[in-house]
């Protein structure tokens, strides 16, 4: 496991790389586990902002490794799904630095997460239909609430491999940036968030993330439900104290 994925902390933010680019980080049964047990890590760790999610080699991530696969091994372990995200995601914010491929299931762990910095070389796509499967850890359902339907349904029928700038003119890129510069730049994005308070960053990615679901006349009363506990946290006391001091805050994450 260890091998498959490395982990780091620099300033706030959890990194998080897979690491079999011989492999083009294809995913393994370790690469599954060891990014759920960073990501369980993380999240209880109240020193952590956010999360970072890359590959190493100059690449993402190729997608399921079928060798593993046909060797009996199981690329959902770890109790999070594919990946050892697509099913359950981190309660904290998370980034995908993306150079070179992103394809089948990488192209769906990258949708797994909540902010996208790629390459502008990097390549996106759902291949599954070439080889005779579908993609079944979350891109059939995420890419059309990402992007224009038409456009997700080109990408899901044809298996064919689509450049970051035709993504990011489609909004599904929040950075594009030079070759080589993807987790340099996922570090910026990750450091404005990380100036922030914590149980305001949870609160307000699990609104947006799971409010496409609830029902309009139950949406305020869910929101609130997530919210009271932020208004009446020692974060909001010295958030407003901060403000009236010209200061910066100081956040405890309580």
């Amino acid at each position: 496991m260890a091998d498959a994925v490395s982990v780091e902390v620099a300033d706030g933010i959890g990194i998080i790389t897979i690491n079999r680019p011989e492999a083009r980080n294809a995913v393994n049964e370790a690469v599954a586990r060891g990014i759920a047990a960073a990501i369980d890590g993380f999240d209880s760790r109240r020193d952590i902002t956010s999360l970072i999610l890359t590959g190493a080699g100059g690449t993402f991530c190729a997608g399921m490794d079928l060798k593993g696969f046909l060797a009996g091994e199981n690329s959902m372990a770890g109790g999070r799904g594919f990946g050892g995200i697509t099913h359950r995601p981190p309660a904290k914010p998370v980034i995908a630095a993306v150079e070179g491929y992103a394809l089948a299931g990488g192209f769906e762990i990258v949708l797994s997460c909540d902010l996208i910095v790629a390459s502008e070389e990097a390549m996106f796509g759902l291949p599954e239909v070439t080889r005779g499967l579908a993609a079944g850890a979350g891109g059939l359902f995420r890419l059309p609430r990402r992007i224009p339907y038409h456009l997700a349904m080109e990408i899901a029928l044809t298996g064919a491999r689509v450049p970051a700038k035709r993504l990011d003119a489609a909004g599904l890129i929040n950075r594009l940036v030079p070759a080589g510069e993807a987790l340099a730049q996922a570090r910026k994005l990750a450091a404005g968030i990380g100036r922030n308070a914590p149980l305001s960053l949870a609160a307000t990615k699990r609104i947006v993330a799971g409010s496409a679901d609830w029902p309009l006349s139950e949406s305020f009363d869910r929101q609130e439900e997530l919210i009271r506990p932020v208004f009446s946290s020692a974060d909001a006391m010295e958030g407003a104290a901060a403000f009236a001091e010209k200061r910066q805050p100081v956040w405890r994450g309580e």
